[in-house]
């Protein structure tokens, strides 16, 4: 047994006649100093804080710069229980989940002990929780998805509110259709709601999610100062539609730090694109709710894709095209 240890305006040239009738025509053209001038494009606020609104509106800055002139589609949700700062967008669209379904997997096999009077994990459970999360395993995914069955993977979603989420049918657990939103209310789970897990089971699961491989440890964790303790979970997966999917969730911890992130994106032409896309945000969000003391936190990927190794196989979740974590 193992107990619990995670216009320009273009005037019109003509010929002026003489006289009254050029005085007309002149009058009748606004000046420059007269032209209304062209409307500024403002920045998309999408960050909020009753208590920080300054943090809150230089964040949506630092975010719309960061993802200014990506192509892919991107979906994000943030939150700092600290600064009260909170931020988002298009976090209701749903996306393929690749292996971030991973923790939602992990959280739902913890509950599950707990339902049964609390009691240790086994050490089957325990072995494949810890290859699933540290590894990315898909055989290990898939023996624990086909462990706890539709129902209880769907009451676990039910209790953390995570009501947008729609399991991958027949088995392709890598199919289920997940939200920036609630991604990142799984995240809570882990953290601040003390609804679904113990303290000793939000231990364990973010335990594992900080023993996550070197070369899985891009996205979200780009840019975290070396002052806060990083756990993650990303996914990666290539299809015929929408290119690659590339997502990366992350908690950030210390003594006075508790943030999270939950990135989502599709429409890239490569990997690394959407990593590139990912960690181009995290970087400016640890800065500004670090007030500006960010860097590379020890163990972190300097970039990912190709470049960190990461497989490109198949794991059984999808029913077609190569499906990686």
């Amino acid at each position: 047994m193992t107990a619990f240890h995670h216009l320009r305006i273009r005037r019109p040239l003509a010929r002026l006649a003489a006289g009254a009738a050029a005085a007309l025509l002149v009058s009748a053209v606004p000046t420059a100093a007269q032209a209304t001038p062209r409307p500024t494009r403002s920045t998309p606020k999408y960050c909020a804080s009753a208590h920080n609104p300054q943090l809150a509106a230089r964040l949506s800055q630092d975010i719309a710069s960061a993802l200014a002139g990506r192509k892919d589609t991107v979906a994000f949700a943030i939150s700092d229980a600290k600064t009260g700062v909170s931020c988002a967008d298009h976090a209701t669209v749903h996306f393929d989940s690749a292996s971030v379904i991973k923790a939602t997997i992990m959280g739902a096999v913890l509950r599950r002990a707990e339902d049964e009077n609390h009691r240790y994990l086994t050490d089957w459970e325990d072995q494949n929780l810890q290859q699933m999360i540290t590894a990315s395993d898909n055989t290990a995914a898939t023996n624990l998805w086909k462990s706890l069955g539709m129902p209880r993977l769907q009451a676990f979603l039910q209790l953390a509110g995570m009501k947008d989420t729609q399991l991958g049918a027949d088995g392709f657990w890598g199919l289920t259709q997940i939200t920036a939103a609630d991604e990142l209310k799984m995240l809570d789970v882990f953290t601040d709601n003390p609804n679904v897990l113990t303290p000793a089971g939000k231990a364990y699961a973010l335990g594992l999610m900080s023993q996550v491989e070197a070369d899985q440890r891009w996205g979200t964790p780009f840019g975290a100062p070396a002052t806060v303790s990083v756990h993650l979970k990303n996914g990666w997966l290539p299809r015929a539609t929408h290119g690659w999917r590339v997502h990366s969730l992350g908690i950030f911890t210390s003594a006075d730090k508790d943030y999270r992130m939950a990135v989502l994106s599709q429409d890239n032409a490569t990997e690394e694109y959407g990593i590139d896309t990912i960690q181009a945000l995290a970087s400016v969000v640890h800065r500004d709710l670090n007030g500006g003391a960010a860097s590379h936190a020890a163990g972190v990927a300097p970039h990912g894709g190709d470049d960190t190794g990461a497989p490109e196989v198949s794991d059984g979740s999808a029913p077609f095209g190569p499906v990686a974590h």
